[in-house]
């Protein structure tokens, strides 16, 4: 199995996110009262912003733009060291989702205007149940990708540097859109921040073991 998927990166990251929209579809249709409601006091402070719908789908590009571009531009070691915390992290938080049902109830009533902005949230809430918050995969998965722009040496070169404040900006863009749309709660960001920093914490005390991550 390493073996098939160090030649076959394309199809192994295929095949993931196949598992995890099929799993991630389940939960929805299948969690409908969560066990579990998340709030705290700094979420009824944060302001709704319909603009901030922006940043939040910018998430879903960023994604495979990074991984592909770690695939062909960097060392294949750096394309596994971002792949080994980024897939386990989603993997984690689906099992947390399904053992413990959670959801929010931060969302208005209404979301008022014609404009594409308002149209767009419309869109999400509609598509997007207010469950399986917690962690927020979102963040964990911003904050993931952003550590790669640093790690990877391929963003040394004088004119990729550009590419790691731009990471950076990108993360905290989206960390906040979670919650200016009342999609998470503070809560959820905390718990996904800290499950990208322990499992990137793991992903390099296992690269520093004499069992190394995937070879090229």
């Amino acid at each position: 199995m390493r073996n098939w998927c160090s030649r076959h990166p394309v199809w192994f990251m295929a095949l993931y996110a196949l598992f995890y929209l099929t799993f991630f579809a389940l939960l929805e249709r299948t969690i409908q009262t969560p066990d579990l409601w998340v709030h705290c006091r700094l979420d009824d402070m944060i302001p709704f912003c319909k603009y901030a719908i922006i940043p939040y789908y910018l998430w879903f590009p960023w994604i495979p733009f990074t991984l592909f571009y770690l695939l062909y531009k960097a060392p294949r070691e750096d394309f596994w060291r971002l792949c080994l915390p980024l897939f386990t992290g989603m993997t984690m938080a689906l099992l947390f989702y399904a053992m413990v049902p959670n959801g929010l109830a931060l969302r208005p009533r209404t979301v008022p205007g014609t404009d594409i902005f308002a149209q767009s949230v419309r869109m999400l809430y509609r598509s997007d149940t207010p469950t399986n918050v917690c962690p927020s995969i979102h963040v964990f998965n911003s904050v993931t990708l952003m550590l790669a722009y640093y790690r990877s040496t391929v963003f040394d070169a004088p004119r990729r540097r550009w590419m790691r404040p731009a990471a950076m900006a990108l993360c905290v863009s989206i960390t906040l859109s979670t919650m200016l749309l009342k999609q998470h709660s503070v809560i959820d960001v905390v718990f996904g921040l800290l499950l990208a920093l322990a499992l990137d914490y793991a992903a390099t005390a296992l690269q520093r073991s004499p069992e190394k991550l995937l070879a090229k």
